[in-house]
């Protein structure tokens, strides 16, 4: 079935501006609740946010195989369910309906006034009930300078790193859409000269610059899914903040790894870009040495161009850019991520979420982390207000965007914000 949704010479009658993430070749999915509170599944072309629930009471889906009330859910779990054929034609309809040449829609202020909303008149949720998450340890930079600071220097790549996607199971149920705000967490740390560890509020919150992709079912329990299917049982990618408590970490982590530094929060994109979007953005891969085992070999295309960058902005000032960094810098691809999450037969479903791990580039301005921008803490990152930054303060806004961009179309995925608050007291 044809990609239809890619041209780029298509051009909508709802109006994009020039650098807007959102053009009619994008469209990705989401969900969101009105002025009204009524909670749909939509899509976004520019500013403008479409009820895709009316849509499909209005009868504009007709010839698609879909449930009744497809559209008209609180999470898009079901529609991913459907698998790869319908997000297509669903896609492909929908650049139909809002192509400028297209008079049915356009032309009809009533049914107008009914699906489109202007984004600042709508509340995005999250896109879906995520199940299960696990986070990968995929970028080499990233590992790789961990293990200076945290090791020896000279092995900072523990010995399976070159042969597997390492990765742990995280917690889904704090994982929360761009905009609302996260705590900083409480818990244990051991003081630096200390032989007794104290109770308080973390003093090393951390941002990880992170994509995440979404999965569709994928398979029986027992069965793998081969690395060269893998990317069809991928719905689409967002950006994604898993917040860290460094020194928490430091003291839990040996010897089953993260835990309560790092299940407190995570924050994502609320519009998910699909593969089918992103599918003109293929790169290359890095060069992967020594050979992975077969069942993660690869040939051909199977990473994506995606500018990123991060800014923090403390409360009542502007904010400065302090990371610029590519998701194409990842050593292990998704596709390989979920050949190895699932070759022991583990059982991914629809709604899943898969964390990148923090994508650091091969240059201090492009790491992923303040860990490593500022070194541990020994070099602070300078603000535009005049102020340093070691770690991420109480009232800081961190701001994370992604796009990918060509000489015909830019795609992106918007921002990912989350603003850390102060601890609780706990008495």
């Amino acid at each position: 079935m044809p990609n239809i949704a890619n041209d780029p010479k298509r051009k909508s009658w709802i109006e994009v501006s020039e650098n807007s993430d959102f053009p009619i070749q994008n469209i990705p999915f989401g969900v969101f609740i009105t002025k009204e509170d009524v909670i749909t599944i939509g899509t976004r072309i520019g500013d403008s946010a479409i009820d895709m629930g009316a849509l499909q009471q209005l009868g504009y889906f007709e010839g698609i195989d879909l449930t009744d009330d497809m559209f008209m859910q609180d999470t898009l779990n079901d529609f991913i369910s459907d698998g790869k054929k319908t997000w297509r034609l669903v896609r492909n309809r929908l650049t139909e309906i809002f192509d400028e040449k297209n008079p049915t829609l356009r032309d009809n202020k009533k049914q107008r006034d009914i699906v489109i909303f202007d984004m600042k008149d709508i509340e995005m949720q999250l896109p879906v009930q995520i199940g299960d998450y696990t986070d990968f340890y995929s970028s080499k930079e990233h590992a790789t300078n961990v293990g200076k600071m945290f090791r020896d220097p000279e092995n900072a790549l523990l010995p399976n790193w070159l042969h597997i996607p390492v990765g742990y199971h995280g917690r889904s149920s704090t994982i929360v859409p761009s905009g609302k705000s996260i705590r900083r967490p409480n818990g244990q740390t051991l003081p630096a000269g200390e032989t007794e560890p104290v109770f308080g509020p973390s003093k090393l919150v951390d941002f990880e610059l992170e994509m995440a992709f979404i999965t569709t079912d994928a398979n029986a329990l027992g069965e793998p899914v081969p690395v060269d299917e893998a990317e069809d049982y991928i719905f689409g990618m967002v950006l994604f903040n898993d917040w860290s408590a460094r020194d928490i970490q430091k003291w839990e982590y040996v010897p089953l790894g993260p835990f309560l530094a790092k299940n407190f929060a995570s924050t994502i994109s609320p519009w998910i870009v699909t593969m089918d979007a992103l599918e003109p953005f293929k790169t290359e891969s890095c060069e992967q040495s020594p050979t992975p085992m077969k069942y993660l070999q690869q040939t051909d295309k199977h990473t994506f161009d995606i500018n990123l960058e991060v800014s923090i902005q403390p409360e009542n000032s502007s904010e400065t850019v302090v990371s610029r960094s590519n998701f194409k810098y990842m050593y292990w691809t998704m596709a390989q991520q979920l050949a190895h999450h699932t070759v022991n037969g583990c059982r991914v479903n629809s709604g899943d979420m898969m964390g990148s791990g923090t994508i650091s580039g091969p240059t201090p301005d492009s790491f992923g982390s303040m860990l490593e921008l500022s070194w541990g803490g020994k070099n602070p990152i300078k603000l535009n207000d005049g102020s340093e930054r070691k770690f991420i303060n109480d009232n800081d806004t961190v701001i994370m965007r992604g796009f990918c961009q060509n000489n015909e179309v830019r795609i992106g995925f918007g921002e990912c914000v989350g603003k850390v608050l102060p601890a609780l007291e706990i008495k």
